[in-house]
């Protein structure tokens, strides 16, 4: 049985393979271009006619998903049986999909509540795994989107990056803030603060970096009940390993998530992201 209120979300949750739909959550994807070729965000994304365009120099870019695709969503919610719809999305600072969403929810045929994560990835995941389970208990809608920004405002995402330049080539990244460790020739270590991106520390290597991750993840994880996210690009064996060292660090987590972020992400930060979200519950 469906429940009373639906959850709606897009592509940037980055959700490990068939936990949406364990859990009833929508996903609308996010668009990747790359040149005159476009695709939904996911796994195959990149593959076929748009990798080629990419491995011939294209770069790659994003859009938000059109208000039909949302507006498609919320009726599929409806026709299911939901009375409302709570839609909950990355971060306005970072995306246009927010605006999207609102737009088709003014014509949708149920209410429908819509949520700007101030988010992203596992963060905004985190926010809509809360919102379905508010659902599942029987919350209305504003129960449910109450939970999802409740979620939201308590986590923490950090992560390291290969280099700052697709970031800063999208205008998605301030000039560093004033306790930044600036004049390092290294890597940097960034985090979500009021729904942006920003440079939280620059270390002198990679290893660093991530050593640095690790640490600020079970500092801010240490006496509290906690789920843990991790996120990658590349190499798979990057984000087990550093899964590997969390359950050593933070041994008392409920959930552990290990999931590739997306192309849209990917598009962002580069191919060599690796991130840690830390969601009190």
């Amino acid at each position: 049985m469906a429940a009373a209120v639906a959850v709606v979300t897009d592509s940037t949750a980055c959700l490990p393979a068939g936990l949406a739909a364990r859990r009833g959550i929508g996903v609308v994807p996010l668009r990747v271009v790359a040149g005159a070729l476009a695709a939904d965000d996911g796994p195959a994304a990149l593959s076929g006619a748009l990798g080629a365009e990419l491995g011939r120099g294209a770069r790659l870019s994003t859009a938000s998903p059109a208000p039909e695709r949302f507006a498609a969503a919320y009726a599929a919610a409806a026709q299911a049986g939901a009375g409302a719809v709570v839609s909950v999305h990355v971060s306005a600072g970072l995306s246009g999909t927010v605006n999207s969403a609102r737009l088709a929810a003014s014509g949708a045929p149920v209410p429908v509540r819509v949520v700007d994560s101030r988010s992203l990835g596992m963060g905004l995941g985190f926010a809509a795994l809360s919102a379905a389970e508010a659902a599942e208990a029987g919350a209305d809608s504003e129960g449910v989107a109450g939970a999802a920004c409740g979620r939201a405002g308590t986590l923490r995402s950090f992560f390291v990056l290969d280099t700052l330049n697709q970031l800063s080539a999208g205008g998605r990244l301030p000039s560093d803030p004033p306790g930044a460790r600036a004049g390092l020739t290294a890597r940097p270590l960034l985090h979500l603060a009021d729904g942006r991106v920003a440079v939280l520390e620059k270390l002198r290597t990679p290893s660093a970096a991530v050593r640095r991750m690790e640490e600020l993840a079970a500092e801010f994880a240490a006496g509290r009940p906690v789920d843990v996210a991790v996120q990658y690009l590349g190499p798979p064996e990057r984000g087990a390993t550093l899964a590997g060292r969390l359950e050593q660090l933070i041994p008392g987590a409920r959930h552990r998530y290990l999931a590739e972020a997306g192309p849209v992400i990917r598009a962002h930060t580069g191919p060599g992201m690796l991130g840690v979200v830390v969601a009190p519950y």
